[in-house]
């Protein structure tokens, strides 16, 4: 036998060998629906050399074996909320007797934040509005400030938080930034950032982009830390979907303005986000700050019930579809959604036309225009099964609306960083805050209502009449979304 078959005949060889092995983790790869199993075995036995490479790139959720241990030990090692003096106040645990305490179980489930009340929230009106809040409250900062965000671009909100946080860094106030290695690579390599760190300020980036070739056959890149989370000496916290950048946006500019929704919550809720944020800080930084976390409660009002609920691919397994599955079947009278991207699983697809079939009057608002192709392609492959189900469909055409709210009843509320997508059920590091108040909530639901307003409405005609090509292509793409 000649050289070059020897040659051929190991190569193939060598081919199916890792075809084989890479089958045989689809097969045995835990929590993995089946869809996603043959897709992937469909994929990588179909499209042999392209399925493999695929696959060693996005098949896995894996964001390193050793940075998955170091975050489960600094998970497991951080103190209970309710062993932190003063939290068993009678005013801040109360014992609930709602229709809605099951909801704050789901919640304790996933991080053992109990629901806890005495707590205050502002809807702040817009974008500004939300950066001059913060720029405020890290001014009045007189121990610590905590941030961590996913993106954060250098114009004018941005450059205006960098400046509070070093001068409250000047002045004495323990600050410590993180922000995440993809979204804010711009900013992490650029002069401002070192600046930032000469004024004093702690800074960590959140999973690092590693600079060498093997990179992805340990982790994917695409996994990142979504959060959006803001803590100002214990007391006071940010929660929605901004991030520190200007509605404008300008690495986007063509979709803008961005619309978000931010609420600033006063109380011991922010607590539970102190929490959240050291688990991340520790994972990445040697420094112990358990110290911050076991402060004493300060006293506060009577107020509302409150519960943070942070997820990703190191915390349990479905956390934030559930939570969201458990919101949507919870509802009796309305649910209004508002999500930039809506690739949902089959489970959360049943539970909102569900809502729908019991009568319950269900709107999902989203935008009109939004900067995925490939998720609005996906998104409106579901819409005909909403809609025959009794879903109304809303498309925002004032932006891109990137808010993530809930509201059910006119009473309970969620909102935070999750879209209702795959990637933010299995992929990034997402915060969101469940809250039961009925004046907040209406707020929230109020704002909503202004998007609707500003939408137009998708129809049942309107979708039966897309050309076939473009239905084609819409479930081709939905088609692939258990893969990824």
């Amino acid at each position: 036998m000649r050289y070059i078959e020897w040659v051929t005949m190991i190569s193939v060889l060598i081919h199916f060998a890792i075809q084989f092995s890479l089958c045989m983790r689809v097969m045995l790869k835990p929590h993995r629906d089946p869809a996603s199993r043959i897709a992937w075995l469909v994929f990588i036995i179909a499209v042999p050399l392209f399925g493999i490479v695929a696959y060693i790139l996005l098949g896995d959720i894996s964001i390193g074996r050793n940075r998955i241990a170091r975050m489960d030990r600094v998970v497991k090692g951080l103190p209970r909320c309710q062993d932190i003096p003063g939290m068993r106040v009678k005013d801040i645990q109360p014992k609930l007797k709602t229709p809605w305490d099951h909801l704050f179980q789901v919640g304790q489930s996933i991080n053992g934040f109990e629901p806890i009340g005495g707590n205050h929230g502002t809807l702040l009106p817009d974008s500004y509005a939300t950066i001059d809040a913060m720029v405020a409250d890290i001014d009045a900062a007189t121990h610590h400030v905590h941030f961590i965000v996913y993106i954060w671009l250098l114009d004018k909100n941005g450059r205006k938080v960098l400046d509070a946080i070093a001068r409250a860094a000047k002045r004495g106030v323990v600050c410590r930034v993180m922000a995440d290695g993809l979204g804010s690579r711009i900013l992490i390599q650029s002069d401002e950032w070192q600046k930032l760190q000469q004024s004093g300020t702690k800074t960590a980036v959140a999973l690092p982009i590693a600079q060498t070739i093997f990179a992805p056959l340990f982790t994917r890149v695409d996994l990142r830390n979504h959060r959006k989370i803001l803590v100002i000496d214990n007391r006071i916290t940010y929660c929605g979907s901004q991030n520190c950048a200007d509605p404008e946006f300008r690495i986007k500019a063509k979709y803008a303005p961005w619309v978000d929704a931010m609420i600033r919550f006063e109380g011991p809720i922010a607590r539970q986000n102190q929490i959240l944020f050291a688990a991340d800080w520790m994972a990445h930084v040697d420094e112990d700050i358990t110290d911050v976390i076991m402060e004493p409660v300060a006293h506060f009002s009577h107020g509302f019930v409150a519960q943070a609920i942070g997820t990703g691919p190191t915390y349990r397994y479905s956390a934030m579809p559930e939570m969201f599955e458990s919101l949507m079947y919870s509802a009796r009278k309305e649910l209004l959604i508002t999500t930039p991207y809506y690739v949902p699983d089959e489970p959360m697809q049943a539970a909102l036309c569900a809502s729908g079939r019991r009568g319950v009057e269900t709107a999902l608002i989203l935008p009109a225009k939004n900067d995925s192709w490939f998720v609005a392609a996906a998104s409106h492959s579901y819409y005909a099964d909403l809609l025959a189900s009794g879903v109304r469909i809303f498309e925002y055409v004032g932006g891109l609306l990137h808010t993530k709210s809930l509201t059910i009843d006119g009473e309970i509320s969620l909102i935070g960083s999750a879209n209702l997508d795959r990637r933010s059920f299995e992929l990034n590091y997402e915060n969101n805050i469940l809250f039961h108040d009925i004046s907040l909530t209406s707020q929230l639901r109020e704002r909503q209502l202004s998007y609707r307003w500003q939408a137009h409405e998708i129809t049942q005609e309107a979708v039966a009449e897309w050309p076939v090509v473009r239905r084609l292509l819409n479930n081709t793409v939905a088609m692939m979304g258990p893969a990824l």
